[in-house]
Order: C-alpha cells, then structure tokens, then sequence
C-alpha cells in the first residue's frame, strides 16, 4: 500500500474526518435514548372476559376449547393459560427470531376457529408483551387536598378514557395509557321480585324485553322528489331514564312498564381493585412507550400535556393529576453517570499518553482518534436501528482504549524512525508501513469476535449486539484514522530529530533489560512457562464463580405483595389496608437516620403506591436511602405476615424484567390433573424452599395453594321449578340477578357501549347466608325463596386455575438470596429438594416437576455463548494465518488467551474481594460472560505485535533467536504498556466508580480491565519463553532429523 500517497492528500483527510463528525454528531442527536436496548417480542397475550363467572367454568367452557386451536400455532414453545374470577388469560410464548406479526395473526385466525362462547363473554382481546413495554410514567388522579369535594372516583374511568387517555396517547412515543382504580360504566336495573311475580313475569322476560326493544333496524332509503331519504327505525336508548318506558308485557288491555317493576339508574361494574396514593384514594394512570422512542424525550414531551389536562380538565373538577415515579429519572441519572465516567476515561487515558510520550503535540495525535472514533460509534448505532442506551453507551466508552491501541502502535513506529533521524513525513510513511499488517490483523480479530454475537437470540444476545455494533464501529475507525489521519497529522505536527542528539529512554531500556534477563536461561523459562499454566489453570478452577442470568438492577424499587388466603373478599382487604396505611404514611415524614438508629422498624419512604384486591395487597415503594433496600423488603415481608394467614412476596425492582419471576428466579412448574394433588405438592415445595434458603422470596401462580375458596352449589329441583313455570336457563338466570346481577344488553352512551345489568333488590347486600331466604319471581305468579326451588350446598374450590401447556399447573418462584447465585441455588432446588422430594415419596403419580425461568434462560444463553465463543477463536486463528501468511505463527498468539481470559476471572474475584467493604457485588451474570469475548479480541493485539517483530528481526538476520525476541520486547515495549494502560485507565472509572446503571457493564469492564493487565504480564513473560522454547525446539528437532537423513545419504 502507497502511504506516501496516501499522506500526501491531507486536505482530502482533513475534509473527511469533518464530515464524518458532522455526521456523527447527527446521529448522536437521532439516536432515540433508552435504559437497555428494546428486547424482542415474542409474547402473544389472549385476554377474554366473563363477568362473573367462576374459575372452573372459565377454564372448561372457554380456555380449553382455545387451547384446543392454539396448541396448532406454528413455533408455539409455550402457553400459559389462567382462569380466575370472570376472566380468562392465555400467554403463548414464541421462540427468539420468529417474526411476531405473523404470529399474531395466526393466533387471531386460530381463535376464530372457536364455534361458540356463551352469553355476555367478550371477543378475545390480542396484544403483544416485551419486557420493554413495561410502564415508565405514573400518575396519580385524585381530588385536590384544598377542595373538599367528595368525588366518586370509581364513576371517573369512562371520563378519564374519553377525555384524558386520547391526550396522553396522542403525545409522540407514547403507546399506551393504561388506567387503574377504577370500573367501566353499568346501567343497574334493581327489580322488585314480588312485583315481577304478581305480574307473571321473572327476570328472563324482563331481558327479553329489553333485548327485543334497545335495537336500532336500518330502513333502507326512499325517493322524495329529486333528494334521496334514508329511512331507520329507532329502537334503542339513549339514557338510562329512557329505559322506564319500557314495556314488559300487555296483560287484558293493561301495560306493564319498567318504571313499575324497578329502579333504574346509572352506576359502575363492583369495583375488584382499589388504588392509593400515600395512603389517598386515587386513579393510577401507567405510561407506556412505543418501542425504539427516546425515553427522555417522551418523558419531557408527556409533562406539559400533563400540566395542561390538569389545568383544562381536571381542575374545574376538584381533580389535580401528578407525577408519582417515572423511570426515565433513572435512565437519565444512567445516561449522565456512563458520560461523565467516559469523560474521566478519556481525560486519564489522554494523562497515561503523555506521561509516555512527553509530548503535548504527540499525545494531541494520538489523543485525536478518542473523539473520530466515539463519533463513529454513534453513526454504526444508527445505521444498525440500535438506540443510545447505557449498554451501547458502555461499548463506547469500553471502545476509548481500544481505539488508542492502534494510534499508539502507528505512532509508537513513528517516533522511531524519527529517533533514526528520518525527516517527519518520510518517518510517517516508514512508520505506518511498518506495522500497518499488525494494526489490520488486531482491527479485524476485535472485530470479528464480535460475529458470533449475531447468532445468540436470547435476551442476553440482544444486549450483547449494542456493545458489539459500538465497539466494532469504534475500532474500524480508530484503524482507518491510524493508517490515514494520524501519520498526516504527524508529518505536519512533529518535529524532526536529530540523529546525534537521540537518547534511548533509560527507564524503558531498564525494564527491558530486566524482562528478557527473567526469560534468557532454560530454565528461568520453564519455571515461568510452568508457573503461568498452574496459576491460569487454578484461577479458572477455584476462583471461575456461580453464574447468573442478567443483572437485576440496583435501582432502589420495591414490589411487596400480601397473598391473601382464598375467600377473603375486598371488603376484609381494604379495612387490612385501611390498618396499614397509617403506618405506612408515618415513615414518608421520616429521616433515614431515625430507622438507622433504631427507633423505627422500617425504614423511611420516598413514596408508597398501594393496590387492594381480594387477593391481597400489592405495595409498591422506594426507600429514602437507597442502602435500606433489603431491610425494607424485610421489614415489609415482616408486617404482612404479622397477619394471620397471609403470606408475603417482596422483590426488587428489575431493569430487565420477565414474565417468570425475574432475573433470578427458579421456577418449578408442578403440573398433573388433579388439583388437590398439584396444590399438596406445591405447598410442601413451598415449606422445603423456605427452609433451604435463608432470607429466599418465595411465591406461586397461583397465589393460593390451597382448595379454600368457599363454594356454593346450588343444586336446583327440577320437579319443582316444573310446577313454577322455571326451566334452567331462566332459574339460573334469576339466581344470577341475586349476586353480581345478570346481564341484560348494552347501550350507547356518549359514543361508548355501556352493560345493562339487572339485579333483584332483595339480593342488594349480597351475603352468603342469606342467599337461600331471597325471593325468586316465577311465571306462575308466585314468590319463593330460592331454598324452596334448590338445595344449597357449601363446597369448596381455588380462586384461579393456572394451566401450563393443556396441563393444570402451580409454579413456584423461588428467588434465592443475593449470596446465592442463580446457578447454585439450581443445582440446590434439583438435588436437595425436588430430589429429597422423590426419595420420600411425596411427588405422587401423575405429578410432574420441571425447572424453567431465569434458571432455564441461563442454561440456554451459556450454551450459545460457549458455542459461538469457540467460532470466534476460530475466527481469530483463521484471521491471523491470513495476515500472517502462516498456519503455525499464530499458534504463539492464540496460546495467550486462554491465559488472558483467566486473568479476567481473576479480576472478577480481586473486585468483589476489595470492593465487598463498599458494597461491591459484581456476579458473574451474562453480560460480565460477554467480557471475555471483548478480551478474546483484545489480548491478541499485544501479541501480534511481539510475534510480527521477532520474525521481521530473523529475517533481518538477527544474531539467534533470544537476540531476536529480546529485540522485538525492547522495540514494541513502550506500544505495549502504553496502550494496555490506557485501556485499563480508560475503562478503570466505568468499574471503580459507583454510580446508577454500572450493574448492567461493571463486570464486563472488570474482566476486560484485568484481563488486558494479565494479560500485558503474559506477553511480556510467558509469551517471549514460549517462542524461544518453540522456535530452539523446532530449529533443534529440524536440525536432528537434518543431519540424520544426511547420515542416511551417506554412502
């Protein structure tokens, strides 16, 4: 290649490396910014309602004749089914890659193969689910404190979903505002029985009625003179007092009106949750983004159309809305901590540079390619479709003393031949034509390891590909800025040196001197050789630690759960709340040094959001001081199971969540057709799991484990609904009207379809023991309790049914402690308890234990990562017999990395030995796993150096092979240690410097920092001891089977 040509068009140079950061800069600036990267979607969520229907009839006259057409589905991996209270849910889980769209129709068109559901069961309702869909915005709508007004909030939903849901959804990147607290609109019409009764009527004839009149018929159109005139027939109500005028029969010439039989009037469906606030009653409002939207843009653009609801909107109503939490805080403080740490990175490198090279204008060129090449990794993320997130903005800032290896060697080789006495431009061209094969085979080796990164589909994969596509991006420009920028800078910027004034650095000739003196004997060699193979191989033995999944954020979040026992109603858990809610509030006053000093039991809270079913109670918080996490959750678990009969779940908040549990929960799914045999199972797994882990969360899917849900069967006799004109479909219909009412129709009221419901205001109170002494209305014009008409008989069942693959199944979260690592607490959970659990016969026939979900993701993600590792050092070893021109001089490069890895594993263990005072935990998740796949491409570069120069000096004839490999140590010795300690002075703040989001890249930093000064050592030691063994090895072998085929020869 002709670099003196090359040099020569500086301008040219000059005028591509700006529009290169003009572009750059573009980029930056259009690159939408993220917490993490948008994760696939491979979730299809089937949501079909019931109202009132129970959990057993949910799952046999809905879930399984929708499982029947959907187990059918192309690629289905899994589907979760639940059946509870008048709803049923299917979640069909679809491997990585499959494209979400088409699935999504084939699930549509499956559910239309359905024949039928029974009456008032709405359409399936389809939506796709990511993990990166979860709301980032609250809002709290309540009434304002200085108002006064008592405001029905349950009645606020419709408004709120004509009035302020279409705002908010209409704000760019916004998805979906989702509302919780509050119930849909219902027209309750109370009729009296006795009444219906003495008119020979009963609650089926009143629906029948309603559903023959509330209907509008098109009449088609007539002609009227020279116009056209449509003709329609109005049958249908417009308000709910319209609805009195109805007519229910005619009895001799006499109507039978509503109005006469019941009360009319517009309400809401029985509320199932209640939301507060800081203990205030309110509505939630949950933002959604669109994926691949600018998280901190929508945040920013959400806030004045907030302001200005509130003001237009709510105000004149007594209502203020407010910001409760957000995320996008978080993601800002992240973004913010990965800059200012990718600053001091650059400022510390720039400061190692030049106490080398005690230069100002040399370290100015070297220093040039840190901002061409960040620059350029903003452009590779935008071409790619990736987002500027703390992972990717992790690769740039990883990729600052990567970028700095190839300028430094470049520039290392320049200052040599000016040392030479070469005039400045003729040193350039000398400089970079020298070592221009090393700095390309170092380039594509990095880059290439990052190939197999593109075959890994978990979620692990998707993260890996933002620092892959950054760093690459950084170390292609840092290649083309070293061969081109940085020798036409140097021509033009550095002086010229005299020869007879040229000093050799003292300090580096003695640290040569000493290194190649600890490799000149035979046997210091082999001592070396020896003691680097049993340290690497003891470090990767004893110190290789337990993996995790992914990391589970150290934001200070908190997610407690009360699990009610079955049969608790709301009523029983809002009085609870109604306890807990005072003490909850007394701690928002607090100072964190209250609970420090022991005055308190719980820690003080930034906020608390409280939701209250008949399940339980969901509570979630964040605590003033950060370090009080585990006490909180703690504290928290504490005060929840002080009830009796309640259990408690409290977990952290997670950047990356799943649908299983979390990133570290091992989930047992119990599976078998008989569910007093699932739930006697899983409660003993529940007991065994809490004695087996200390301080382990614990929970279950469903959160009952037991068959304590109070049942009434009402067994009806058939002889005597005969005698009273009743068949089943109108008993069954009445009795419905006594509990949560019986629907009727639906009408259009401000363009929104609202449920008509009827009820019998006998059956108001809704209590269970009265429910036989309430009247039923018969056609024969009599009146009876519903005790003369059937039995009743107390039973008992499960509040939720959960189904997993067509089988009826529990799954149990268990949620080791932070000492326990994922893969520990597996292999614990296989052996200690599932299979104590088999040797003392406790899994009947029929029942089925499978592990699955981070646990399940992990052995996965480990697999692909160790299959595509293997590729990628194939990859590097093919790389570098193409540069080299040899299939055996690589041999020597490849032999440091195994070395190098074990130096990252080393670092692992110094970092959570040292930083285990200050609260340093750094586990050996699957983002630290990618470290070694950036050190694969990094520990190679000094390497190729040291093995390219001791073969370019036996070519140049040197004396014998140590001459030959001392040379090439003293030559490349100030390239090596300048550019392994600028990547590990680079990379040192994004480890050492605590700060939000370094979960997500702190261990991936530390393999790669130590890793990098591991492996420095081994190429200055271990390496120059293998190639003098290697190459006197093969020259003597060589030479011995010379001489003996001369001997042969001989006559």
């Amino acid at each position: 290649m002709d670099f003196g040509r090359v040099i020569h068009h500086s301008t040219l140079i000059a005028v591509a490396v700006l529009i290169l950061c003009l572009l750059g800069i573009t980029a930056a600036l259009r690159v939408p910014v993220q917490m993490i990267p948008d994760l696939e979607v491979r979730t299809i969520s089937v949501e079909t309602s019931w109202p009132g229907a129970s959990p057993r009839d949910v799952e046999q006259e809905i879930l399984i004749e929708q499982e029947q057409y959907l187990r059918t589905l192309p690629n289905l991996q899994r589907m979760v089914s639940t059946a509870s209270i008048g709803q049923a849910s299917i979640e069909l889980e679809f491997p990585f890659g499959v494209d979400i769209n088409e699935a999504l129709i084939r699930t549509n068109n499956a559910l239309s193969q359905v024949s039928s559901y029974p009456e008032n069961v709405d359409a399936p309702a389809l939506t796709t689910v990511s993990s990166s869909d979860e709301p980032f915005m609250y809002f709290r709508i309540g009434p304002h404190a200085e108002s006064g007004e008592n405001l029905d909030l349950a009645m606020m939903r419709n408004f709120l979903e004509d009035e302020v849901r279409p705002r908010m959804e209409r704000v760019n990147g916004v998805s979906l505002v989702e509302i919780w607290g509050a119930e849909a609109r219902q027209v309750r019409v109370e009729i009296d029985p006795y009444r219906l009764a003495e008119r020979g009527l009963d609650m089926t004839d009143v629906r029948n009625a309603l559903q023959t009149r509330n209907v509008d018929s098109s009449a088609g159109d007539l002609d009227s003179g020279k116009r056209s005139v449509m003709a329609r027939t109005i049958g249908r109500f417009h308000e709910p007092a319209d609805m009195g005028e109805l007519i229910i029969a005619e009895r001799q010439g006499a109507l039978m009106r509503l109005s006469e039989l019941a009360n009319i009037r517009l309400s809401h469906h029985e509320m199932r949750t209640q939301a507060f606030y800081n203990g205030l009653p309110s509505l939630i409002l949950a933002v959604r983004r669109e994926t691949g939207s600018n998280v901190v843009q929508t945040k920013y653009a959400v806030l004045p159309e907030v302001e200005a609801i509130s003001d237009e909107i709510l105000a004149p109503l007594g209502l203020e809305m407010t910001l409760i939490n957000e995320d996008a805080r978080y993601v800002e403080d992240s973004v913010a901590n990965v800059w200012n740490n990718l600053l001091l990175g650059t400022l510390l490198a720039t400061l190692i540079m030049f106490a080398f090279l005690r230069s100002a204008r040399s370290t100015f060129v070297g220093v040039i390619a840190i901002p061409v090449c960040t620059i350029a990794a903003f452009i590779g993320l935008l071409l790619a479709g990736r987002t500027l997130n703390v992972i990717s903005l992790a690769g740039v800032a990883f990729a600052i003393g990567m970028t700095l290896d190839n300028t430094i060697v470049v520039l290392e080789s320049i200052d040599q031949a000016r040392r030479r006495g070469l005039k400045p431009f003729d040193a350039a061209v000398a400089g970079v034509r020298r070592v221009w094969t090393a700095v390309m085979a170092s380039t594509l080796t990095s880059v290439l390891v990052f190939a197999p990164t593109l075959f890994i589909q978990e979620e692990a994969g998707q993260l890996y590909s933002d620092i892959a596509i950054a760093i690459s991006s950084s170390i292609l420009a840092s290649m083309a800025v070293a061969v081109t920028v940085l020798p036409a800078m140097a021509a033009r910027l550095l002086p010229a040196i005299q020869p007879d004034v040229t000093v050799k650095d003292g300090a580096f000739d003695h640290i040569g001197r000493w290194i190649t003196r600890a490799y000149s004997r035979p046997m210091r060699r082999t001592m070396i050789l020896l003691g680097m193979l049993g340290l690497s191989a003891w470090v990767v033995v004893w110190l290789t630690p337990p993996a995790e999944y992914l990391p589970e954020g150290e934001e200070a979040r908190i997610f407690s759960n009360m699990i009610a026992p079955p049969g608790y109603n709301l009523t029983e858990m809002e009085s609870i709340a109604q306890e807990l809610i005072p003490e909850l509030q007394q701690r928002l006053d607090d100072e964190p040094a209250r609970f420090h000093r022991g005055e308190t039991n719980m820690p003080a809270l930034r906020f608390f959001a409280m939701f209250v079913d008949a399940q339980g109670i969901r509570v979630i918080t964040d605590p003033k001081d950060p370090t009080d996490l585990e006490a909180l959750m703690g504290a928290l678990e504490a005060r929840f199971t002080a009830w009796p009969g309640m259990r408690a779940f409290a977990s952290r908040g997670s950047i990356i969540s799943t649908n299983d549990g979390g990133t570290r929960s091992i989930n047992m799914d119990i599976s078998g057709s008989d569910l007093a045999e699932i739930y006697q199972v899983a409660s003993l797994a529940y007991a065994r799991a809490g004695a087996l882990f200390d301080d382990a969360q614990i929970g279950s899917e469903p959160s009952s484990l037991s068959l304590d849900q109070l049942l009434l069967e009402i067994q009806p006799r058939w002889e005597r609904l005969v005698e009273v004109g009743l068949d089943a479909e109108r008993f069954g219909y009445s009795v419905a009207a006594l509990s949560d009412g019986a629907f009727a129709d639906q009408m259009i009221l401000d363009d929104r379809r609202v449920d008509i419901y009827l009820f019998s205001s006998a059956g108001s109170d809704q209590r269970a023991e009265r429910l036989g002494d309430l009247p039923i209305a018969t056609p024969s014009g009599d009146v009876l309790p519903l005790s003369a008409l059937a039995d009743l008989n107390e039973s008992v069942d499960t509040d939720s049914i959960r189904r997993l693959d067509g089988r009826r199944t529990v799954t149990l979260n268990i949620v080791p402690p932070r000492s326990v690592a994922l893969e520990t607490g597996v292999e614990r959970v296989q052996n200690e308890l599932i299979g104590a659990m088999r040797s003392d016969g406790e899994i009947p026939h029929g029942v089925s234990i499978d592990i699955t979900g981070a646990s399940d993701q992990l052995q996965a993600t480990r697999e692909a990562v160790s299959g595509n590792f293997m590729i990628a050092v194939l990859l590097c070893y093919l790389m570098l017999v193409a540069i080299f021109r040899h299939w055996g001089r690589p041999l020597f490069v490849m032999a440091t990395i195994p070395l190098g890895l074990a130096g990252g594993i080393l670092g692992l263990a110094i970092l959570n030995g040292v930083g285990a005072p200050f609260g340093i935990h750094q586990p050996f998740d699957m983002i630290t796993l990618l470290g070694f796949l950036v050190l694969l491409g990094s520990v190679v570069n000094n390497p190729i150096l040291i093995v390219q120069e001791t073969y370019k000096r036996l070519e140049e004839g040197a004396e014998s092979i140590v001459a030959a490999v001392d040379d090439a140590v003293n030559i490349r010795l100030r390239a090596i240690l300048m550019s392994s300690l600028t990547t590990i002075f680079g990379i040192a703040p994004l480890v050492l410097i605590p700060g939000a989001g370094t979960e997500l890249y702190r261990g991936l930093g530390a393999i790669v920092m130590f890793g990098i000064a591991f492996s420095t050592v081994i190429t200055l030691t271990f390496l120059p001891s293998l190639m003098v063994a290697a190459i006197s090895g093969y020259r003597h072998i060589a030479g011995w089977v010379s001489s003996r085929r001369a001997q042969r020869s001989t006559p």
